[in-house]
């Protein structure tokens, strides 16, 4: 799998979201946030669920879609959806695929153990190339940075 990097063509998607409905890339009109997280409901990506969604009025004055992507069932999404009352779509890459493809699917390691992963990164997609990539995020202060590159194309 080559590297994605800025400017190259985003891989195309098109996976289940929370409520069932597909959600094709390509289909999107205007500016794609693509977030990848780990898993639903752990203590970071319920932190930066609730930071998109409370940013959802700037990216949308902006024109760009919010998409958050882990292997989570749409099931699991839609509860997570319900407990901290979420306003973004989260899509279920149940099999990894596009994950594989965004190569955000690594080696991780924690408390001396390795093993594969979600790894939490960001790409903002602009009339279907890449935009701007962030990888190996770290939580406070994302949100806000992902905005201003929104607010900059």
């Amino acid at each position: 799998m080559t590297e994605l990097t800025q400017g190259c063509p985003a891989p195309d998607v098109t996976l289940p979201r929370d409520g069932g409905e597909m959600v094709t890339l390509a289909d999107i009109k205007g500016p794609v946030v693509l977030y990848f997280y780990p898993k639903d409901d752990t203590p970071g990506c319920t932190k930066e669920a609730i930071g998109f969604t409370e940013q959802l009025t700037g990216f949308a004055t902006s024109g760009a879609t919010i998409l958050g992507i882990s292997k989570d069932t749409v099931a699991k999404h839609e509860k997570f959806i319900a407990k901290h009352d979420l306003k973004i779509a989260l899509l279920s890459d149940a099999d990894g695929d596009v994950c594989e493809r965004f190569g955000t699917w690594v080696e991780k390691q924690m408390y001396g153990k390795t093993y594969m992963g979600i790894e939490r990164a960001t790409f903002l997609i602009a009339d279907g190339k890449i935009a701007r990539i962030w990888r190996k995020v770290k939580v406070p202060g994302h949100v806000d940075a992902v905005l201003d590159a929104v607010k900059a194309l």
